[in-house]
């Protein structure tokens, strides 16, 4: 006798592979109109367009519509990669094992693209409403809201900013969110240019940051 459901189930063809009406991670295996019911590994949802023989494929290649995948809260399917349940949270995402998440953070200054399952530039992300880093020194300073890039393009993971007034003084901003206020070795200076702390004649504006101090005064 056939469960509940494959009972209700009418095969469209009498052989081939079709979608469940209301889940989207279910289908019918159809031999001699006689459907078997299957489930797409945890993940992966099922495609009715696909060609292949095997037609579950990675959720953000496959309209789903109205049927959503059987999940809880944090966790849509067992496994996979999922948006925080915040909307304005971002910059983490759910790594889920067995039903079971983790919170994972993207490299900063990135957002999480449920749709490519990976972490993308913000502008790239489609995601609006995002919370905003309100984090300030006593000074005024602030990280940048926009990641910053290295000559390669490449996400910083702590970048640093010359200080406006101090030429010794340099800011640091921990997972590109958290401030710190840092400082060079007495006779040098911040070099902004090339992301280190340098001798002052090499730091157009710096060169005579020290001509005044009492240990580097002529005697």
């Amino acid at each position: 006798m056939l469960p509940s459901s494959q009972a209700a189930f009418v095969c469209p063809e009498k052989y081939g592979q079709f979608e469940d009406p209301k889940q989207c991670d279910k289908y019918y295996e159809c031999e001699d109109s006689i459907p078997k019911e299957k489930l797409c590994p945890d993940g992966l949802m099922f495609d009715p367009l696909n060609r292949k023989i095997n037609k579950c494929d990675q959720p953000f290649n496959v309209d789903c519509g109205d049927q959503p995948p059987k999940g809880n809260h944090n966790c849509p399917r067992k496994n996979g990669y999922f948006a925080h349940p915040d909307p304005t949270i971002c910059h983490l995402f759910y790594n889920c094992i067995g039903g079971e998440y983790t919170e994972v953070p993207c490299t900063p200054g990135l957002h999480f693209d449920e749709y490519q399952g990976t972490c993308v530039w913000p502008v790239s992300s489609g995601r609006s409403g995002c919370r905003q880093n309100d984090k300030k020194l006593k000074d005024g300073f602030e990280c940048p809201k926009e990641a910053q890039a290295d000559g390669n393009g490449q996400a910083v993971a702590h970048p640093k900013f010359a200080h406006p007034d101090d030429c010794q003084k340099f800011y640091v901003c921990l997972n590109g969110v958290e401030p710190r206020e840092l400082g060079c070795s007495l006779g040098e200076v911040y070099n902004e240019e090339d992301q280190k702390c340098d001798a002052p004649e090499n730091v157009p504006g710096c060169e005579d940051w020290y001509k005044d101090h009492p240990d580097f005064k002529s005697t």
